[in-house]
């Protein structure tokens, strides 16, 4: 990364001012609020250790591949003197999430990916933003969107966007939490903001709100029993105990959040690319897992569920269809799948046929 920025050495009032241009520019770009904060992790660096150290981070092994690299942003990228932390909201509209949740026949998706894929929407805003910052300040920088060893919330808290809920997530007095996150690592000595007050108080409605127990304690999320986890990041067959608590959800979990007090604030966004596409936001799960893997890649293309590809798409479904008890056309869409070429999909669809009391066929004799 290279120091490009002299004649700024020294000049506090000259940063100053480009931390106040950097957020109006930030905003003009789309994103809700923008921050400024240092490298200094050390207060987060031992909990992180031994969270990994406990396995809760399951098959995620980009997790602590990187060593401190995380907790440490200038090993990262050397050279990094400041972040700018960004957030921006994504709730598109659709269906409510509780009368998805509420018909056993629908299917629920985590409500951050029922549009194009965050990824891209947000890493073309944060590059366009660190040209802006190098037209006024040359700069050694990277952009980061939760596709690199970053602690994003821990490194927004610090700048002041919120703090870490009970659930782990970053909460906003002013937004919920409903929201992306991304960074610019930068070598710019910006003047940083300040950290706000948690406001979590007594409340814990998050932690029995979780489907499967995951939130192990306050702030503390064990990824193995994460539904998220499960469905998204768990590459072999989903186990059995679990199978009956993630209902209908087939990519993602929102149930943390959905019941947070804060999340009254929660806004909609304003970007188009967040809008659900393919009527993602309340579509039957039969129709979903009748999609050929030809369907799947064609309407998935632009999508975060994409990447987990559909194989473990048609996994999930069938889970969710197990639970459909009482759901027309859930068993027929089942048998149709019986013979599946994935191992994987036929254990699960025999699963889910078993949940409605449909025998395993005879072997031959």
């Amino acid at each position: 990364m290279s120091l490009g920025h002299d004649f700024l050495s020294g000049r506090q009032d000259e940063l100053a001012s480009l931390a106040a241009n950097i957020k109006t520019w930030g905003l003009e770009l789309g994103f809700d609020e923008v921050g400024i904060a240092d490298t200094n992790l050390r207060d987060v660096e031992p909990g992180f250790q031994a969270w990994l150290d406990a396995g809760c981070h399951g098959q995620m092994d980009y997790m602590y591949k990187h060593g401190l690299k995380r907790t440490r942003p200038e090993a990262l990228v050397p050279g990094t003197r400041r972040v700018v932390s960004v957030r921006m909201s994504y709730l598109g509209g659709g269906e409510s999430p509780a009368a998805v949740l509420g018909d056993a026949g629908k299917a629920y998706v985590s409500r951050y990916a029922l549009g194009r894929d965050y990824h891209k929407v947000l890493r073309s805003r944060l590059q366009r933003l660190a040209d802006r910052i190098s037209a006024e300040a040359p700069h050694g920088y990277r952009v980061f969107v939760d596709s690199a060893p970053v602690m994003e919330v821990a490194l927004a808290e610090k700048a002041g966007l919120g703090w870490r809920g009970k659930h782990t997530l970053l909460l906003s007095r002013q937004a919920g939490s409903f929201f992306f996150l991304g960074e610019i690592y930068t070598d710019l000595p910006l003047p940083v903001d300040a950290a706000v007050s948690a406001h979590c108080g007594d409340c814990s409605a998050c932690i029995p709100a979780c489907p499967t127990g995951a939130i192990v304690a306050p702030y503390k999320v064990d990824a193995r029993r994460c539904i998220s986890y499960l469905t998204i990041e768990l590459k072999e067959a989903i186990p059995e105990e679990f199978r009956p608590l993630i209902g209908n959800r087939i990519y993602g979990c929102d149930d943390c959040q959905l019941v947070c007090p804060w999340n009254r604030f929660a806004r909609h966004s304003t970007v188009s690319d967040f809008t659900p596409r393919h009527g993602l936001d309340g579509a039957g799960l039969v129709e979903l897992f009748l999609w050929s893997k030809v369907i799947f890649e064609e309407r998935m293309t632009g999508s975060p569920i994409y990447r987990i590809g559909y194989e473990r798409w048609s996994r999930n479904i069938a889970v969710a269809l197990g639970n459909a008890i009482g759901v027309p056309m859930a068993v027929s869409a089942l048998e149709a799948r019986r013979n599946d070429p994935s191992p994987m999909v036929r254990e699960h669809v025999l699963w889910a046929l078993r949940q409605h009391h449909i025998p395993r066929p005879a072997a031959a004799v």
